[in-house]
């Protein structure tokens, strides 16, 4: 980098009255209509100042950065209405921007981005997103084609701002997949420009949930944890929520402590990675009498409508479940506060609850007593809106956290067995309890493909996420349904369209009560807390299919997925 700052010092003049020659909407003619009409810009590798002095001119605050002083101090002599605040600053660091404690509507990064070290990239897309006012956009200019001189050039490619966009929960859009011919008339050059968009739906939530996983200097898995497992219940559970206020959301914490427990379970027990950098102590959780009673469980064994009869594992999952709560109350929702003071983000009302004699089943009841979790309505609300991009930032830094914790104990876990390991699912276990239904029902009598209504053949049949469980994911007992291996293969990962739903409606409530009337409790334990407008005491397959109909239309227009 520091070769190519002394080539655009040492060539200003040539450079300079080179790119003036070009105006700015011949440049930038894809993106004009991105320009905010109010706000602050910033403006990296400024150059000649062509472009921040039309932003300027626009009547929008420019802080141009320009690390050659060459060129920089040519750029400056200008006049023009609108002041332009100019900084001798580069990327990653960004320093003096920094210093500004200004956040911005508009970062550009004209013929710029060519000019980063891939090792420094990704870097450089956590900072420039730190600085993004709700709404913001970062736009990038890709510079492709040969180079005929001393500046150091990298290759560049719109997937890899894609990617950087998935971890930092930034929406990414390639603005043509058509390339654009070079202004200076470069037969062998041609560009691209991609933006970048913080999302926003006006409230705020959304900023402040990146700032928690992203900036916030109290890493820890705990904070993360306990955001994707609110981030799940968000997306999944509709149906969980006891109130709901102008001001809060309130749930079972029981559910939330759930959550916690199928996301740490195949971390520490299966996969044995650590989850803090200190050797000598234990997680809160992790006790005696509770979890180290259910070692040999899994994270299946632990769903919505499960039953412990034995007396011993049932007090073992109300003591798991207890001391999760109180590890949640005493260590995230303490230190998960508002940027810049003490105030707690969220609020669990945890109260006291007796051992079970018997048996224990994991129903809404059963959750409840454990307490009240309390979530800011414009967070429950972002966090099942915005879950395609919250979800990656938070396994990416959730994996960052745990891979400092492996070097330091010199085990060898990549990043990318832990990130698998934070998406692991074992499908066998998922779909066994729907298989060995279908298989002793076929024995006697016929079962039929919930999207053809034909037959199905034992051992030639899969079982379908009715609801793709990538996008959503469910495992509950509503959500499996038995097709045909073909068509299930067709479907993918796609969502039913409305009218294919409501096409095989008599199909799917048919299965529903064929394959689950000995199982109804659990049936509509699970419906009744995953899907909206379900009462607790519902027992009535038409209402849940009612609500999976409607829980389709909030994922379709939540997440805008590809219809079959």
């Amino acid at each position: 980098m520091s070769e190519n700052i002394k080539y655009y010092s040492t060539h200003a003049e040539k450079l300079a009255n080179q790119y003036n020659s070009v105006e700015f909407e011949k440049v930038h003619g894809d993106w004009l209509s991105e320009i905010p009409d109010k706000g602050f810009v910033l403006d990296i590798g400024a150059g000649s100042g062509r472009d921040a002095r039309f932003l300027a001119d626009k009547g929008l605050s420019v802080v141009a950065v320009e690390p050659a002083d060459g060129i920089r101090e040519r750029a400056q002599q200008y006049v023009v209405n609108q002041p332009i605040h100019w900084l001798n600053d580069k990327l990653p660091e960004l320093n003096q921007v920094f210093s500004l404690q200004t956040k911005f509507d508009l970062i550009l990064l004209s013929a710029v981005w060519m000019h980063i070290a891939p090792s420094e990239r990704e870097r450089c897309i956590r900072k420039l997103s730190s600085l993004l006012k709700a709404n913001g956009k970062i736009v990038i200019s890709l510079r492709h084609g040969a180079n005929h001189d001393e500046r150091t050039m990298y290759p560049v490619s719109a997937d890899e701002l894609s990617g950087f966009a998935r971890k930092f929960g930034l929406s990414f859009r390639l603005l043509s997949d058509q390339a654009n011919a070079d202004e200076l008339g470069r037969d062998d050059v041609y560009w691209q420009t991609v933006i970048l968009t913080l999302p926003d739906d006006g409230s705020g939530a959304f900023p402040l949930l990146r700032n928690i996983i992203v900036n916030d200097n109290k890493s820890s898995t705990y904070k993360v944890a306990l955001l994707r497992t609110l981030l799940r219940i968000a997306e999944g559970h509709p149906g969980a929520v006891i109130e709901r206020t102008k001001e809060h959301v309130a749930l079972p914490v029981g559910l939330v402590a759930l959550y916690w427990i199928k996301l740490f379970k195949p971390l520490l027990d299966h996969f044995e990675i650590p989850q803090s950098s200190n050797r000598s102590k234990g997680l809160g959780f992790v006790k005696k009498g509770g979890w180290q009673e259910l070692r040999s469980f899994t994270a299946n064994d632990f769903y919505i409508g499960a039953t412990y009869l034995d007396g011993e594992t049932a007090q073992a999952v109300y003591q798991t479940l207890k001391d999760v709560t109180s590890t949640i109350r005493d260590m995230p929702v303490r230190y998960i506060t508002i940027p810049g003071t003490e105030q707690g983000v969220f609020h669990v009302e945890s109260q006291r609850t007796n051992k079970p004699s018997g048996g224990v089943v994991l129903d809404a009841d059963f959750m409840k007593s454990f307490g009240r979790f309390y979530i800011p309505v414009n967070i429950w609300d972002s966090l099942a809106r915005f879950s395609v991009w919250i979800e990656p930032s938070l396994v990416n830094e959730w994996a960052a956290l745990m891979q400092t914790y492996t070097a330091k104990r010199a085990m060898a876990f990549s990043q990318s067995d832990l990130l698998k390991a934070l998406t692991w699912e074992d499908p066998r276990r998922t779909t066994a309890r729907v298989r060995s239904r279908v298989n002793a029902l076929l024995e006697s009598e016929k079962v039929n493909c919930c999207w053809s209504g034909k037959k199905l053949l034992a051992k030639h049949y899969a079982v379908d996420h009715a609801m793709p469980f990538s996008r959503w994911p469910n495992n509950d007992l509503w959500n499996l349904l038995p097709t045909k291996t073909h068509i299930n293969s067709s479907k993918s990962d796609k969502l039913p369209s409305s009218a294919r739903l409501q096409q095989n409606r008599r199909i799917i409530t048919d299965w529903w009560q064929q394959g689950w009337s000995d199982s109804a409790d659990e049936f509509f334990i699970q419906a009744n807390l995953a899907l909206p407008n379900l009462p607790d005491s519902n027992r009535s397959f038409e209402d849940v299919f009612d609500a999976l109909t409607l829980q389709r239309d909030r994922i379709k227009d939540f997440q805008q997925l590809e219809e079959w």
